[in-house]
């Protein structure tokens, strides 16, 4: 992977005469200093007088808010410090796709920067951004000129700013919506996005917008999730939107909070202005970096629903109207893959399988192309990491979808490959401690291989540390990375949780004090799934099945017998600056 240079993310160490500065005030300061998207000249700058000459605060912290960051050296956290592994002099750049929308233009630039500048190497993340990896300072700002060219950025992609804006990948074409939200999501994505007065937060912040009824978007882990529903008025139907606050995973996993109020589609910009207001100013939420988020306001500041809506009224200066019932979804899988009727008349989507979110150039092209063809150009990213061709004309649905599958993206999946979710992993982020991408593929074919026969909905979700990356904490099945000592070495492992899910069954994953090596957690899942098939009662479902079964039932299962708990081992240090997509 090439040498492996000192991770200088760090900077130098105070005199020890002088007050040590804390990493909460170090960042701080660093950002009061300077907001780095004024400052193209200086990556300019790097790019001609290379990789040693960029300061340390640019690769730890200016760096993030233009969606960029050191790449580890292949084994992740171990062999570092500080919670973080060596760096290689290569970068990570996280393109900026609100709502996952893209122009057929846009895929083709995104695959031949893939090409020239990244080793063929593209991910689409939970955010329904595109990561790629291996680009070099010298080829950086090629790369943001050639993103903005075709009006794509990574600006606010990483940092403490208004990460990218999410929603359905069916806004607009979904019969069942109840409204459009797309459109809100590109003017939320113009009012924070690359906005200076909102550059330096306390840490990142993230919004999800959705018109649809099944919430793919996940509003529930959202530090604002806005969800449409209607009232009535004077004998009319009025459509609105639910606001939620405080969501987020990590290591502190906090599902976010309903205010009671009706938000109409001409006050969302103020809403979301007004709540990002409130964050900014939490100086309470800037002491600690590993407690900087929104949710902590509720988990260690005894804020409450009521205490929240009472500042943000303030914030905007005007009454809110009280909240609707909202009819909550009950399907949380919506993964949108397969051939599917759109409300326009004779035409359809596709939604192809992206394994582990993992695509190549040869196969965005292909998209792109097919889009081009068959379809009017557009191209669509989820948050389960999949990719949707729309407005395919419905006679030729059948070519797209096989045209996909000959190509490694199949239309017709299974449960498995569905249903997996990865996170990058140590084969390029710092701070993981298991691979997960190819472990990924390998334990979708060997549960394909064993369990032929399962239909069960599930979500199986791997994330390479305890930062929930891979947002194991709303999974059926999420397993967490660790390392731990078999046969005299040291291994990757997994630890596992079960029974997470969102909408009607919302709730945290639970730890149920299993852990086993990754060649063996196959096995695990195996007699887990095999127990299911065997003990369920009726037509209950896996989360039904979950809530049934103690966390002893639940680890004999997963063993093949009753064993005692292992603790779940939490992160190794505190957490870094978040990376996750």
């Amino acid at each position: 992977m090439g040498e492996v240079i000192p991770d200088k993310s760090s900077e130098d160490k105070p005199n020890q005469a002088q007050p040590v500065e804390t990493k909460a005030q170090r960042v701080e300061r660093l950002k009061r200093s300077k907001n780095a998207w004024d400052h193209f000249d200086e990556i300019q700058q790097f790019a001609r007088t290379g990789f040693d000459s960029i300061p340390p605060e640019w690769l730890g912290t200016y760096f993030r808010s233009w969606g960029v960051y050191t790449q580890g050296d292949g084994v992740g956290v171990i062999g570092g410090k500080n919670g973080e592994g060596k760096a290689m002099p290569f970068f990570m750049v996280r393109i900026r796709i609100p709502n996952g929308l893209m122009t057929s233009q846009q895929v083709r630039t995104i695959a031949n920067l893939a090409e020239k500048y990244g080793r063929g190497v593209a991910d689409i993340t939970v955010r329904q951004n595109i990561q790629l990896h291996w680009v070099t300072i010298e080829s950086l700002p090629e790369v943001l000129q050639s993103l903005w060219n075709v009006g794509l950025t990574t600006t606010g992609a990483c940092g403490d700013v208004a990460r990218n804006i999410t929603g359905c990948p069916l806004a607009g074409l979904d019969g069942e919506e109840i409204i459009d939200a797309s459109p809100l999501a590109l003017q939320i994505d113009r009012e924070l996005g690359g906005n200076s007065e909102f550059y330096n937060l306390p840490r990142k912040f993230k919004i999800s917008i959705t018109g649809c009824r099944h919430w793919c978007s996940y509003p529930e882990i959202n530090d604002i999730g806005l969800t449409a529903t209607t009232r009535r008025r004077a004998g009319k139907s009025e459509v609105g939107f639910t606001l939620r606050v405080g969501g987020g995973l990590s290591t502190n996993p906090h599902l976010a909070v309903a205010l009671d109020a009706f938000i109409k589609p001409e006050q969302v910009i103020q809403v979301v202005r007004g709540v990002a207001e409130i964050f900014r100013a939490s100086e309470v939420l800037r002491v600690s970096r590993e407690k900087a988020r929104l949710k902590f306001l509720f988990l260690e500041h005894g804020w409450t629903a009521d205490t929240f809506l009472a500042e943000l009224q303030q914030r905007i200066g005007f009454s809110l109207d009280p909240g609707e019932r909202e009819d909550i979804p009950a399907d949380i899988h919506r993964d949108h893959v397969g051939v599917h009727a759109q409300k326009q008349p004779g035409l359809v989507y596709v939604g192809a399988s992206v394994l582990r979110g993992r695509i190549t150039p040869q196969q965005l092209n292909l998209a792109a192309d097919l889009a081009d063809r068959y379809a009017d150009g557009h191209v669509r990213n989820t948050v389960m990491q999949n990719l949707l061709i729309v407005n395919v004309r419905k006679e030729s649905a059948s070519l797209v979808a096989d045209t996909l599958t000959a190509a490694g993206l199949p239309v017709q999946a299974s449960v498995f490959a569905r249903g997996t979710i990865s996170c990058t992993g140590s084969e390029f982020c710092k701070l993981a401690l298991t691979e997960t991408k190819s472990f990924a593929r390998w334990l979708t074919e060997e549960l394909e291989d064993r369990l032929p026969a399962f239909e069960e909905q599930l979500k199986l979700h791997i994330t390479g540390c305890p930062n929930s990356c891979g947002q194991h904490w709303i999974a059926d099945i999420g397993i967490e990375g660790k390392k731990i000592k078999h046969n005299g070495k040291m291994v990757d492992a997994y630890y596992f949780c079960v029974g997470g899910s969102v909408g009607q069954f919302a709730a945290i994953a639970r730890p149920v004090g299993y852990r086993c090596t990754a060649d063996t957690v196959p096995d695990a899942i195996e007699r887990l799934l095999e127990g299911f098939n065997t003990r369920r009662e009726g037509s209950e479902n896996l989360r039904q099945f979950f809530g049934r079964h103690s966390n002893e039932e639940l680890r004999a299962l997963l063993a093949g017998t009753f064993i005692g708990a292992v603790d779940r081992d939490v992160s190794l240090g505190p957490v870094p600056y978040g990376v996750e997509g």
